[in-house]
């Protein structure tokens, strides 16, 4: 039976995704492109996208959509399926899909990851509406009000030092007694006048119609409950990568592929781009760079490889 063989196979159609797609589509390659949920991956659940250069302002979903009909005007094929598996076929990858089989020169993986969620009822309902997991997209539309992080270590003290410059009051609100953060964080933020923060509270609920006006917090020690009246409630509790199926033929450290800025992984023609790579700084403008760097290393692959 005659496979189609692509130039290239790229599993995730976030930003990076589909941003490795146009480059590789623009320079003639044949190009599947395989999501098993929905076109735009974390970026496309966004209500606005205002930190995109030259874009002053556009939602998520239409972001995605606009990049998606970008790359199926140059030609892309697409398949609704799970990547589950990759083995290697002579010079060839074969990814193992959840219906099908596909052959492919090169593979680009651009799964992205998934911000954790706290698991309360109506959290998905205000997300877009007072409820954010990025202070970096989202903190401008709280300048001047009263916002509530919930998170203990890295970045939620660096999204309450952000915030601090813009909000009224920040309260950091931890489940545990101490913060499981760098020390320098916890000095700066220390120093900080607008900034409070209560330790040992758990997340009961959120509060508000459509709007979020408060959020209420039960004392693991003594059960007290009380509620946190505010704007914006920022979750920094971390974020879940899906990489483990990749492995042996990636490197992982804590779950995210290691990859250099380039794309390439420890296994020539196999590259990363995105949040699943291990990297410092996740958002729309750093997982197209990503996308970007990848597909041009994808091609000096494929011009050697001739």
């Amino acid at each position: 039976m005659n496979e189609t063989i692509y130039d290239s196979i790229i599993v995730g159609s976030g930003p990076a995704g589909m941003t490795a797609a146009l480059y590789l589509l623009r320079a003639g390659k044949s190009v599947l492109l395989l999501e098993s949920e929905g076109i735009g991956g974390q970026a496309a659940t966004s209500p606005r996208l205002e930190n995109y250069p030259s874009i002053v302002s556009i939602s998520g979903e239409e972001f995605a959509d606009n990049l998606f009909t970008q790359i199926q005007n140059l030609g892309v094929e697409f398949d609704l399926s799970e990547a589950k598996e990759i083995k290697k076929e002579g010079d060839l990858f074969r990814l193992v899909g959840d219906s099908s089989e596909y052959l492919g020169k090169t593979i680009i993986l651009a799964t992205g990851c998934k911000h954790r969620h706290l698991g309360l009822a109506r959290e998905e309902e205000l997300t877009g509406h007072g409820v954010s997991y990025c202070a970096t997209c989202d903190g401008a539309f709280f300048q001047g009000e009263d916002v509530v992080i919930i998170g203990d270590a890295n970045s939620a003290l660096q999204y309450a030092i952000s915030l601090s410059a813009i909000c009224h009051h920040v309260e950091i609100v931890t489940l545990f007694d101490r913060y499981f953060a760098d020390p320098v964080l916890v000095e700066r933020l220390a120093g900080i006048e607008n900034v409070h923060a209560i330790h040992e509270w758990k997340s009961l609920s959120f509060e508000g119609d459509r709007e979020l006006t408060g959020v209420t917090f039960q004392n693991t020690q003594t059960n007290e409950v009380k509620t946190i009246p505010c704007k914006g409630c920022f979750i920094a509790i971390g974020q879940i990568p899906d990489c483990e199926r990749f492995h042996p033929w990636v490197d992982l450290e804590k779950g995210f592929i290691v990859a250099d800025e380039n794309g390439k992984t420890k296994t020539d023609g196999i590259f990363a781009a995105g949040d699943c790579r291990v990297k410092s700084v996740r958002q729309v403008a750093t997982a197209i760079g990503d996308g970007a760097n990848a597909a041009i290393s994808a091609l000096r692959y494929l011009d050697l490889a001739r």
